[in-house]
């Protein structure tokens, strides 16, 4: 122990980042054509010398202001508690912001206010993996399962997926759990590049990139689709040619289409054999994501990214509407949330593959999808990270992909720290950049 003083959560410091990626198109899709990538950041001060907790939510630009708000309105569930405590029991945090019932009422369990309490959450489980010397995959690796249960709350799940269920899938999960780890780390996982696909891209840059990523080790790519058919037709014909018969090409709607146009315009695309059609319509329509799996078999149907909580998630499984499940590190509230989540997915057999294109997002789903491999699932099979290659260097412990692969972090904690001169440099409005860039100062070079 450090001394007999009890260390406690002096203050929650939040901060609006904000990157001009609309400048390049970086991240252009046809729901979203002009994102400035951003993060509603947050800091767990504490009584400890140097003892952080690092954690955001991902938005695209004035999202931010009013997800640091949100972030904001939670600081008194937390300034003063025990970090030994908070630490301890991630679980007990999470129920207390989630259960704050004048809060709650924003939601309830979705929306700003849900993600919100994700930042705050991801930032606890930064603290607890630091304090323990291990990154969050192998914290969550290690941990017994009883406790793993414990984190859960199986309200509204329970008819799907059982506390006994659960702890029978994570003890079967501990099975050959070392090796894996041992592989993991040896290997990395699995990884597929969204880089050449974003819509705004000229044909010429696409097939550069995508002839990039094969040559990098890439066994699939995405494409942004669903502004025009004849432009997506192009793009496609142009990836395909260049990444050749054998490397799998998903296609991405961002949620541009009703039940009936996704449906058609996804089988005009299939003769460039797309390996899945992601968020095809509203994340909300478990129904409808159901008729269009039907109406474009044998091509895949991808959701998740704006899939706002664990019930939705459970219908989808439920009504058998999708082929892979892409949860969102930063879209529900948090760790234990996707701990419920990845618990569904190995129930129902349907293999995860995170969305991870974003500020910081790649950063903290490695981890996510890590533990699934290690002590749940146990398998890569069909399963792939979402790599995203910009604003990596903003954070002390960027992911690092090589031949393809997530190269398994091995500093403690979540990754989600912040360089502090990003923060000096681009918080806004007051930054350096943003500062020069409301003066009129900025010119029209980004800088990296």
């Amino acid at each position: 122990m450090k001394g007999t003083t009890l260390s406690v959560i002096t203050a929650i410091d939040t901060y609006d980042i904000r990157f001009p990626t609309s400048r390049e198109l970086d991240g252009s899709d046809a729901m979203n054509p002009d994102p400035d990538y951003s993060a509603a950041y947050v800091v767990l001060r504490t009584s400890d010398d140097g003892a952080e907790g690092h954690g955001f939510t991902f938005t695209i630009g004035r999202g931010n202001d009013v997800q640091v708000a949100a972030i904001q309105a939670l600081s008194g569930h937390l300034v003063g508690r025990s970090v030994e405590e908070v630490c301890a029991d991630p679980g007990a945090v999470s129920r207390d912001l989630i259960g704050d019932s004048q809060l709650r009422w924003l939601g309830p369990e979705k929306g700003v206010m849900h993600m919100a309490i994700g930042a705050v959450v991801n930032a606890v489980w930064d603290l607890a993996a630091k304090r323990e010397g291990k990154p969050l995959w192998q914290l969550l690796a290690d941990a017994e399962p009883e406790w793993l249960v414990s984190q859960i709350d199986f309200r509204y799940i329970s008819d799907a997926l059982t506390p006994d269920e659960a702890l029978d899938l994570l003890r079967r999960g501990q099975e050959g759990a070392g090796e894996r780890a041992e592989e993991l780390l040896r290997r990395g996982y699995p990884a597929y590049t969204t880089s050449p696909g974003w819509l705004g891209y000229s044909d010429e840059k696409l097939t550069r990139l995508a002839e990039q990523a094969v040559a990098d080790g890439f066994t699939q790519i995405k494409l942004k689709v669903g502004a025009d058919l004849a432009d997506d037709v192009r793009r496609c014909r142009a990836a395909r040619a260049a990444v050749g018969p054998d490397v799998r090409m998903a296609i991405d709607a961002n949620q541009r289409w009703g039940v009936g146009e996704a449906i058609e315009w996804t089988n005009a695309l299939a003769e460039f054999d797309p390996y899945w059609i992601e968020e095809p319509t509203s994340p909300d329509d478990i129904l409808g994501h159901a008729a269009v799996r039907a109406g474009v078999a044998p091509i895949k149907v991808a959701t998740g990214e704006h899939v706002q909580n664990r019930v939705v998630f459970k219908q989808l499984l439920q009504a058998g509407a999708i082929d892979v499940l892409q949860l969102d590190s930063a879209r529900v509230a948090g760790v234990n949330e996707n701990l419920a989540i990845l618990l569904l997915a190995a129930k129902f057999g349907v293999p995860v593959c995170p969305h991870a294109g974003g500020v910081g997002l790649c950063e903290l789903v490695q981890h996510l999808s890590m533990f699934d491999f290690v002590a749940l699932s146990g398998t890569t099979e069909n399963r792939v990270i979402e790599y995203v290659d910009h604003l990596h260097e903003h954070f002390l412990d960027p992911v690092v992909v090589e031949a393809g692969h997530y190269r398994a972090p091995t500093l403690p904690g979540f990754s989600a720290e912040m360089d502090p001169e990003t923060i000096a440099t681009f918080e806004y409005p007051h930054g350096a950049f943003w500062t020069a860039d409301l003066a009129g100062l900025a010119g029209t070079e980004v800088p990296a």
